[in-house]
């Protein structure tokens, strides 16, 4: 079933040479305005009954423009949303909030808006001040609270009750990490109960533990829809790109796609990983010294070479990550025509699964800075358990145990 759909959604602001214009405007007269931006053009996509979306691109992109377009806060210029189902969102901070009144009235007047009555409402406000834990605050005003006290009590009352359909701007990222992983087990919670989730956030972990899908949005346009981490592999490399970069998605022989990204100066010809005898490895045993060796080609003269690797689970979410720079390792003046090799020797402290590496040729301590190449999946290898004891988790963190009585 669909629960959400958006068909050919534009928005536009205009500026019209008089007010009588902008007047006939509102009643379709053929007007043509002195200017016209268009933030949002043709975006189309639709949403199926418990699936988890994460909403990702730039600042500027048009995601919270959007956002407010399909909760109806916002008129399109062109194009419609189609709704089945109740919503329940969290865009800008403190919006449809009164400054004067205090939290318990202003969690009347939201979920008043939401469609809920007085009784509804006060059946669960005990639960709404006691998720919130703002204490005596939630019937002081609300000028006198924080961001994060806005935030609690905003996100309190739009879970109040479970919505068919969940929508959460990046205003999460607002407050303590307490309350932001309080409020991600409700998430996780409602997702279970077949709550369709709707999210926008720049946290690359927060996309890909909640979301089965993402939509990249640049310049007010769809320009990936895909698996979480296939997008924010390509965002990546996007927000790396410089002039003269280029960005390129490859499709392996096992199916996963590869996304490359980079000036070029400098590129990877080989990644492997190697056990202690030198000899190549698919799978790594639980603390196994392993060697990761990447080769490296200098095809045009630069004044700086840093190199670094990143370590990601199954889901792409990273594992541990370093670079030359930070090692204290990096190296100047590299001509064309160069090949360099480089080890990094370390025990394979994983727990049992599925792991990548993604590489990093850049200058300084971060690929944003100058980007000869960034190359994802560059290398999968799996972690299997032979002779550690059983455990669960990302990390090999083998203690020790005293017991007293």
């Amino acid at each position: 079933m669909t629960l959400l759909s958006v068909n050919n959604l534009g928005k536009a602001y205009r500026t019209y040479g008089s007010e009588w214009q902008r007047i006939a405007s509102w009643f379709y007269l053929p007007v043509t305005p002195k200017e016209e931006h268009w933030v949002l053009r043709h975006i189309s996509f639709s949403i199926r009954a418990g699936e988890a979306i994460g909403i990702v691109g730039q600042n500027g992109a048009g995601k919270s423009t959007l956002l407010k377009m399909i909760t109806g806060t916002l008129q399109p210029t062109e194009g419609c949303v189609q709704l089945n189902g109740r919503i329940a969102a969290i865009l800008e901070l403190g919006m449809g909030f009164n400054p004067e009144l205090t939290g318990r009235q202003n969690a009347y007047h939201a979920a008043g808006l939401m469609g809920f009555n007085a009784e509804q409402v006060g059946q669960v406000m005990g639960e709404i001040e006691a998720f919130a834990e703002i204490g005596e605050y939630f019937d002081e005003p609300v000028r006198t609270y924080s961001s994060g006290m806005q935030m609690r009590v905003a996100f309190s009352v739009a879970t109040a009750f479970r919505p068919e359909i969940l929508i959460v701007d990046e205003a999460m990222s607002v407050g303590d990490a307490y309350f932001q992983h309080k409020s991600f087990d409700r998430i996780r919670e409602f997702q279970k109960q077949g709550t369709t989730l709707l999210i926008v956030s720049h946290d690359r972990g927060a996309i890909q533990t909640l979301c089965n899908r993402a939509i990249l949005l640049e310049r007010g346009t769809v320009i990936k829809d895909g698996n979480p981490e296939e997008v924010m592999d390509f965002y990546n490399a996007i927000i790396a790109e410089k002039e003269n970069a280029k960005v390129e998605v490859r499709q392996l022989e096992d199916g996963s796609v590869q996304t490359c990204s980079g000036t070029g100066e400098a590129s990877v010809e080989s990644v492997g990983l190697y056990n202690a005898e030198g000899a190549p490895i698919e799978f790594v045993s639980v603390g196994e010294p392993v060697s990761l060796r990447i080769v490296v080609r200098i095809s045009s003269d630069i004044p700086e070479l840093v190199i670094g690797y990143m370590i990601k689970d199954r889901l792409g979410q990273p594992v541990f990550g370093t670079n030359t720079h930070h090692l204290g390792c990096k190296l100047e003046t590299l001509r064309a025509g160069e090949t360099l090799e480089y080890r990094f020797g370390f025990s394979a402290n994983l727990g049992v699964g599925s792991y990548s590496v993604a590489v990093a040729l850049h200058t300084a301590d971060s690929h944003i800075s100058c980007n000869y190449e960034w190359r994802d999946l560059a290398l999968v290898f799996n972690v299997v358990n032979v002779s550690k004891e059983a455990f669960v988790g990302l990390a090999w963190i083998p203690p020790t145990v005293e017991c007293r009585r």
